[in-house]
């Protein structure tokens, strides 16, 4: 058996719909990932991810020249019945995450309230702390970042695989 692209997809697939307690829901041809999950009795999250979207140079490790560190973008949601959601709009980076922003919305994703938030990193370095445990609580951390970047280094590879299917049946239809 020769392995075509629809193969790959499909294996890739079925080894990437879990990660602790997130299930992986990922659509072939999108630039999003989504991980759903349940903290508790009546805690839903969602979790969706980009896929690269950007880049800081750093140093390359024992020689001269610069590599890069790759960037995620991540909207994370976490909801308590039928009440407000807090969204957290945060960086991942290969082994770390980082909040940029929080706010308090409804279920319409519309704000509750008008007031949004201060910038994170403007935030009292204790309450920072309790944010960043509250998350790691759920399952948003380090590993997740790590698993992330290997799985749309995955996702890059198979929607480049992808495209070029669709750009050889596009050439060679008559």
């Amino acid at each position: 058996m020769s392995w075509r692209p629809e193969h790959i997809f499909v294996l890739i697939k079925f080894l990437a719909t879990k990660f602790n307690s997130f299930t992986v829901d990922e659509q072939p041809g999108e630039q999003w990932i989504r991980l759903k999950g349940k903290f508790g009795e009546n805690e839903d999250i969602k979790v969706e991810a980009t896929m690269f979207d950007g880049s800081i140079p750093v140093s390359k490790a024992g020689g001269p020249g610069q590599d890069v560190k790759l960037h995620i973008s991540l909207v994370i949601n976490i909801h308590k019945g039928d009440g407000e959601v807090l969204e957290f709009l945060c960086s991942a980076w290969p082994d770390s995450i980082e909040i940029t922003n929080l706010f308090v919305r409804g279920n319409d994703k519309k704000p509750s309230r008008p007031y949004f938030s201060p910038q994170f990193k403007e935030l009292d370095d204790e309450l920072q702390d309790l944010l960043y445990e509250f998350l790691e609580e759920r399952g948003i951390d380090e590993k997740l970042a790590e698993l992330l970047h290997e799985y749309m280094v995955n996702k890059d590879k198979t929607e480049f695989i992808r495209w070029m299917e669709t750009v050889k049946l596009f050439i060679e239809k008559k």
